[in-house]
């Protein structure tokens, strides 16, 4: 496959990361086989916010295979962090399962119903699924099963030997008294702190307490929860002694064979870019201010033996009329939601046409009809050769990866039109077929399996996301007292529509004569060009004819209402 062209490299993202990417790790680890990361925690619904997380990585990693290099992008499910709070509005969830708070994620039971062994595991499935529809490529990890393995054994080791050191590197950023005793901190944003949750990165200590600073907590071995303190530890035997608050238990183990617990988070992340010799991957707000994670971590991993990967910070996903995205909170959506109203390649481009420091939001409400028309636009300018290479390049990374092509549908009609149809019909094959058939007479639609995924997909957004009250219904009988209060200037425009009906039925005749009726009615050539008056006379005229067919004044495109009622009904509604 060939690569994105390289004269896109000053405005594409990708590419430009790409590059970073293989220069470093070729001076970093000559010959190896690149890294890059995501991490993952499955506290709660993987949201849309979260995605970026995977996509920033995914379309770097993609870009370097398209280029012939051998490259891993894994995703560190963090499955071993605590269970930090019950998040709200989960089905299957109740308050009992506040008895859990403080255990690894995998030991928390999944929601009631579930078919999934456990929490972390349940809502991995949803992200897993989605992720396979988008065309990630990915290896993943389990962080359960690589501390409970002793796979880190050897890290962990080393970090207490050197908690010293890590102690004096965060004492760097800890938040000081002022003489009052107030923290001197800056306000934080709340939804930043939300959106830290889930994220490995809130909710949880640096390791420093009353006896003394450890960067590892132990899991306790009555209760299972993190609720520990290090009271001891003995560098030559590895003798380490911790008791539980939760529930009074005490215990001394060897940590050299011990692998019921996880380092901090701030010394667990670069712990692992070591392991795994990473050479990229994204951090989000909550991470890159002075003191977080990524921050720290810049001094914390040479002490593993590596450096601070590269990577972007990356902005907020935010959703249409919904605030700044919580795993915490339910009712965030998914990538699984938005891949029930998009195709997999619209979704992918919204993340690969904004750089990763640019937020933006991905529509549920009616502006996903613009979005699909602006992505139509798109591909029509890449199919004449008049697309820029910016614009090509997120486009090529949409619809294909290294690996081929994503799905799509054969015939991509309007999305707003597929809408519209699906509205009116209530889903009746039937009848969908009928209309979408008479849009094109000429070139018509003869199996609704050329224009899926994407009906399905608008037929999903209508029934899921549009309000009961802003669907269409048309109306069974005709607005008798409407039509007898016309005057003779509204009566007559009607006449002149319900007589083009059948010379103009089809989607491009129809617009033709619904816009065509009020110049008529103005002394006009159908064709002429509409002034200011001419404007406020054909809104006038489609208000009346929404009225008439479905009791309000707006509703679908006139052209797609009309076909989808049928000539005989509509002339049956505007007449009497």
């Amino acid at each position: 496959m060939p690569t994105v062209a390289q004269s896109t490299t000053e405005t594409d993202w990708v590419s430009r990361f790409a590059d970073e990417v293989i220069a470093e790790s070729e001076r970093r680890a000559p010959g190896k086989r690149i890294v890059v990361a995501s991490g993952i925690s499955p506290s709660g619904p993987i949201h849309l916010g979260n995605l970026r997380e995977v996509m920033t990585p995914h379309l770097v990693a993609d870009e370097i295979r398209r280029r012939g290099h051998e490259v891993r992008h894994l995703i560190s499910w963090d499955d071993y962090d605590r269970f930090r709070k019950v998040p709200l509005g989960i089905e299957g969830v109740d308050e009992s399962w506040g008895e859990h708070i403080g255990r690894p994620l995998t030991s928390v039971p999944a929601p009631k119903g579930s078919p999934y062994p456990n929490w972390a595991e349940h809502f991995k499935a949803a992200l897993i699924t989605s992720l396979d529809e988008l065309g990630v490529v990915y290896e993943g990890i389990s962080q359960t099963e690589m501390y409970t393995s002793g796979a880190y054994r050897e890290q962990v080791l080393l970090a207490m030997r050197h908690r010293a050191d890590i102690d004096e590197i965060l004492g760097r950023y800890r938040t000081k008294k002022t003489a009052g005793g107030k923290k001197s901190q800056k306000p934080v944003d709340e939804a930043e702190l939300e959106a830290a949750e889930g994220s490995g990165a809130a909710g949880e200590d640096d390791g420093t307490g009353s006896t003394g600073y450890f960067p590892y907590k132990p899991y306790c071995g009555n209760c299972d929860r993190d609720l520990t303190v290090v009271s001891a530890y003995d560098d030559s035997t590895t003798e380490l002694t911790y008791n539980c608050t939760a529930c009074g238990f005490t215990e001394t183990v060897r940590l050299n064979e011990f692998d019921r617990g996880k380092l901090v988070w701030k010394v667990d992340w670069p712990m692992r870019w070591a392991y795994e010799g990473v050479v990229f991957e994204p951090s989000g707000v909550d991470h890159s201010s002075p003191g977080s994670s990524f921050q720290v971590g810049e001094f914390i991993c040479p002490l593993f033996g590596w450096e601070r990967p590269i990577g972007p910070m990356y902005a907020f996903v935010g959703i249409s009329g919904m605030a700044k995205m919580s795993s915490s909170k339910g009712g965030v959506p998914t990538p699984a939601d938005a891949l029930k109203i998009m195709e997999a390649p619209l979704l992918r481009w919204l993340y690969a046409r904004r750089r990763p420091n640019q937020s933006f939001k991905i529509a549920f409400d009616q502006e996903i009809q613009r979005l699909y028309d602006e992505w139509d636009k798109l591909a029509a300018k890449v199919a004449d050769g008049s697309v820029l290479p910016a614009d090509a390049a997120a486009h090529s990374r949409a619809v294909r990866t290294a690996e081929g092509e994503l799905p799509t549908t054969p015939r991509p009609m309007p999305y707003r039109t597929l809408a519209s149809v699906v509205d009116i019909t209530g889903g009746h094959d039937e009848q969908t077929i009928r209309i979408l058939s008479e849009l094109d007479p000429a070139n018509p639609v003869g199996s609704l399996d050329e224009v899926r995924p994407r009906l399905d997909r608008a037929e999903n957004w209508i029934t899921t996301q549009v309000p009961a009250d802003a669907r269409t219904v048309v109306r069974s009988t005709p607005d008798a007292e409407l039509l007898s209060s016309l005057d003779d200037g509204a009566r007559r425009s009607l006449e002149l529509l319900v007589d083009g009906l059948d010379s103009h039925w089809s989607l491009e005749g129809l617009t033709t004569l619904v816009y065509g009726v009020p110049k008529v009615m103005a002394g006009l050539a159908p064709d002429a060009k509409p002034t200011p008056e001419l404007k406020v006379a054909q809104r006038e005229f489609f208000a009346l004819l929404y009225r008439l067919l479905v009791t309000r004044e707006t509703g679908p495109r006139l052209p797609t209402l009309l076909l989808a009622v049928g000539a005989e009904r509509v002339r049956k509604l505007v007449t009497g």
